[in-house]
């Protein structure tokens, strides 16, 4: 029952053995905020990057990229050293114009915070969604999202290395 219950917690985020940072949301049931200033001042104290994904609990897309974490973790935790991995938790029912991602004492929906960090292809909330910061929140680069995110090892790495 134990090795159901772990096999079940692993199956909801990022799995435990990348020691991600779990946000959930904030704001009630029409506003789901997440606030990234933890996250930021603890990157800024530790030197690291972030590696932001937004899951959604009730997305198959989500969980195939989470099992694939867990199943491939002995070659990729490593990688993920330079990086703080922080795991939004969300539901598909959250909309893009229900999420709002705070930083210090700014909070901006969806659209504008993807205007703010110079994402140029602006688009509708996909699941799953990463994006990659420096220590000030400068946006490391342009990221896929939705079905068909790092479905190998080799291409998990290409991220994790910023290979364009």
């Amino acid at each position: 029952m134990l090795t159901l219950l772990g096999a079940a917690t692993h199956a909801l985020g990022i799995p435990p053995a990348y020691e991600p940072l779990v946000v959930e949301p904030g704001g009630g049931p029409e506003r789901a905020e997440f606030d990234l200033g933890p996250a930021l001042a603890r990157a800024q104290r530790e030197n690291k990057r972030l590696y932001v994904y937004l899951g959604a609990s009730d997305c198959p897309y989500c969980r195939r990229y989470e099992n694939f974490l867990g199943k491939h973790a002995g070659e990729l935790v490593s990688h993920f050293k330079p990086w703080i991995v922080v795991d939004l938790r969300s539901t598909l029912s959250t909309t893009a114009n229900k999420l709002f991602i705070r930083v210090g004492n700014k909070s901006l929906p969806y659209l504008e915070f993807q205007r703010s960090i110079g994402d140029e292809r602006t688009r509708m909330l996909v699941y799953p969604s990463v994006w990659l910061f420096d220590p000030q929140l400068k946006p490391l680069m342009q990221m896929p999202a939705g079905t068909g995110t790092f479905e190998t090892v080799e291409e998990q790495l290409e991220i994790l290395q910023l290979v364009q």
